[in-house]
């Protein structure tokens, strides 16, 4: 393979890997927490803003960024095994 090639190869692989990571933490946070992980798919695979994901869960702008913040932490950890954002 010419180095671009074997370069997105690569890419596609990682990401395929980091997409089966991230389905199955995203059930395990489902069954811990469906509301958390719903507000992850809104903001996440939606792309729905605090205010827009608020109004569709029924929940204060406040309250949205607050679990955001949490499931965020949740995912991070879940992933990489970190609890530190940097």
């Amino acid at each position: 393979l010419e180095p671009a090639a074997a370069v997105a190869a690569a890419a596609d692989a990682v990401d395929a890997v980091d997409a089966i990571d991230l389905d199955r933490a995203l059930t395990r946070l489902e069954a811990i927490d469906p509301d958390q992980a719903r507000l992850v798919e809104l903001r996440f695979f939606g792309g729905l803003t605090i205010e827009e994901t608020a109004a569709a869960m029924q929940r204060s702008p406040a309250t949205v960024k607050r679990e955001w913040a949490l499931a965020k932490g949740w995912l991070l950890r879940e992933l990489t095994g970190r609890t530190d954002p940097d």
